[in-house]
């Protein structure tokens, strides 16, 4: 569910994130319920573009990043920290892993003639986001995203049967030889996990036409960009002064900020903008709200002014 074309959405994280004290609370107390929306992230895109067959994630993000993915068809491969447990192993990080470019160049180095021996092609389209070219015609595997997967015995969210064996045997290819990596040696010393493993998903082909009824977006997030920019709709990097002007049917994306910043950093932003025009909050647990500049005086209901 979009917003309606006379309101602004802000597209914000689960709502039980939200403890009673937080600043967004007092608005809520003054708004109106909508019906709920979409849960999630992928769904969340989902529900905001409109893409035939599916969310091809990894052609849509490489097409944005190198510009060549028309005419074949992609997988995400994101690096990845896979933690070992006593009933298999568990996906605990994908993405977001800080690498620099040259330290996530040398990881994949091994990697490529892993992929090269089964008729693929491993690119770092940047340090977080890899992508695979898979040969003309190859079926395309079903992934479980990594919103699905963190936390999850990985097992569960291979692709499984004889179909899956291939896709099973190359991940534990990967893996090895990522575990005998020495950079990850150094990254321990650093502190940080280590790039253990990839992670697959997004598989498809770039889609013809990506529909929408925004406008515009502001956020940073890559996918939420490429859709966007495939949309033909305006992209803008998530700052104050673009938050504090954003117009009527545009979507601002903050539902990857840990709460305490969107409390500190980016509510005086927030509430200049609820001042002057209708707000739609969407949480990304699927909760709305719509909250417009009158509602202020609703001093009935609490909340602060």
């Amino acid at each position: 569910m979009s917003a309606s074309p006379d309101s602004l959405e802000l597209w914000l994280p689960d709502l039980a994130r939200f403890d009673p004290a937080h600043p967004l609370r007092a608005l809520l107390h003054k708004a109106d319920r909508l019906a709920p929306g979409a849960r999630g992230y992928l769904a969340g895109l989902a529900e905001r573009f409109v893409v035939h067959g599916g969310l091809p994630a990894a052609a849509l993000t490489r097409e944005l990043m190198a510009g060549d993915a028309a005419d074949a068809s992609w997988l995400c491969a994101d690096p990845a920290w896979v933690q070992p447990d006593l009933n298999g192993a568990r996906l605990l990080a994908c993405g977001q892993m800080q690498l620099g470019m040259e330290e996530a160049q040398a990881l994949a180095r091994p990697l490529k003639p892993v992929f090269g021996d089964a008729g693929m092609i491993l690119e770092v389209s940047s340090p977080d986001h890899w992508h695979v070219r898979l040969p003309s015609g190859a079926p395309i595997p079903s992934f479980a995203s990594p919103e699905q997967a963190l936390g999850e015995d990985l097992f569960e969210h291979l692709p499984q049967g004889a179909d899956g064996r291939r896709w099973r045997v190359l991940l534990n290819e990967v893996q090895v030889l990522l575990h005998q990596h020495p950079l990850n040696a150094e990254r321990r010393t650093r502190g940080v996990p280590p790039i253990n493993s990839l992670w697959l998903w997004g598989g498809g082909a770039l889609p013809n036409i990506v529909r929408t009824s925004l406008q515009g977006v502001i956020g940073d997030d890559v996918l939420l960009g490429a859709l966007a920019r495939h949309a033909g709709i305006a992209t803008v990097p998530r700052t104050a002064a673009a938050i504090e002007t954003a117009p009527p049917g545009w979507l601002i994306d903050l539902q990857d900020l840990p709460v305490d910043d969107i409390a500190t950093l980016w509510w005086p932003s927030v509430q200049a903008l609820a001042q002057k025009q209708p707000l739609q909050l969407s949480f990304a647990s699927g909760e709305r709200w719509v909250i417009r500049p009158w509602h202020r005086l609703r001093f009935w209901r609490g909340g602060g002014k």
